[in-house]
């Protein structure tokens, strides 16, 4: 600003943009400018040695103004992890609609890998303040497609049948909207540096999605007070969710942003396995597990974290 402004305005003439400062920022904006003019108009009190602020503030005055370039990196890496994250879903959306998996296991492997995914881009961020919300763009987006789709704004055969239980399209406004908004609001509001974020999305994803996978396969003993729910569905979330979220606590230890430790690692069991719990509760098949899991993990890990 300050080079604009003198390759214009002749050598000692008050700059216009002097007028919209005030006070002692007009001052320093002057002095700098045009050294001549504080030798002949400042009293030299003012920019001695005692006068460190003043002195500060002139070199901040001095420095040009430029666009933060984090928020440049930020939204270059929001564009890439959106990429990813609507390529993963179109992936499994054609091998679903190809008939490659059948509809149940394609949805669930939909389930653990995208927002497992989505986290493993949050190091590509930078540490400015706009990050969190710019990664959470991705997720953010998916809210908007699951809310058009699930309305019947927009039709897409494909991401219906890898992503809803029976193949409606309304389904998409319940447990596939709630898993977009976990991740989103984890993102934006806890972001890396929180186990939170690792516990909620990890006990969401790897959790819940592989207790449907074993519970249907190996589920042969029910639980006495759900029997839609087996031991072994409610063994593997523990410990996948548990695992999974050591994993990227470490993961993201790697790059200096949260602690590493066994405290850490025990709150993490507590976490999956309230997580666990709530999961196989009836409660959780009359709501829905991909809200009540994370709002478990959320409550339980405010408490222990």
């Amino acid at each position: 600003m300050v080079a604009q402004v003198t390759a214009t305005i002749p050598a000692l003439a008050p700059p216009r943009s002097a007028a919209r400062l005030d006070g002692r920022r007009a001052l320093s904006f002057l002095s700098t400018s045009y050294p001549g003019f504080s030798q002949a108009f400042l009293p030299p009190g003012l920019l001695s040695s005692s006068s460190s602020s003043f002195r500060r503030i002139t070199a901040t005055m001095a420095a040009p103004v430029s666009l933060d370039s984090s928020i440049l990196h930020d939204l270059g890496a929001s564009a890439v992890t959106s990429f990813v994250a609507l390529g993963l879903l179109r992936f499994w959306g054609e091998l679903a609609k190809r008939g490659v998996f059948e509809q149940k296991l394609s949805r669930k492997l939909v389930h653990i890998t995208v927002g497992l995914v989505f986290m493993l881009f949050w190091p590509l961020f930078s540490s400015g303040r706009w990050a969190p919300f710019l990664a959470a763009l991705a997720p953010g987006i998916n809210i908007i497609r699951m809310l058009l789709l699930g309305l019947g704004f927009l039709k897409n055969d494909a991401t219906v049948k890898s992503m809803s239980r029976h193949g409606d399209y309304r389904e998409l406004l319940k447990g596939p909207l709630f898993y977009a908004c976990t991740i989103t609001c984890s993102t934006a509001i806890f972001w890396r540096t929180s186990p939170i974020a690792i516990a909620s999305i990890c006990n969401l994803c790897a959790g819940d999605g592989v207790a449907d996978i074993i519970g249907r396969r190996l589920g042969g003993t029910k639980l006495p007070y759900n029997p839609n729910k087996s031991f072994a569905g409610s063994i593997a979330m523990v410990l996948s969710g548990f695992l999974s979220s050591v994993w990227y606590m470490h993961y993201f230890h790697a790059f200096g942003f949260m602690e590493e430790n066994w405290g850490m690692i025990i709150r993490f069991f507590i976490v999956s396995l309230a997580a666990s719990v709530v999961e196989s509760l009836p409660i959780s098949t009359e709501l829905d597990d991909n809200l009540t899991v994370p709002v478990a993990s959320l409550l339980i890990g405010g408490l222990v974290f």
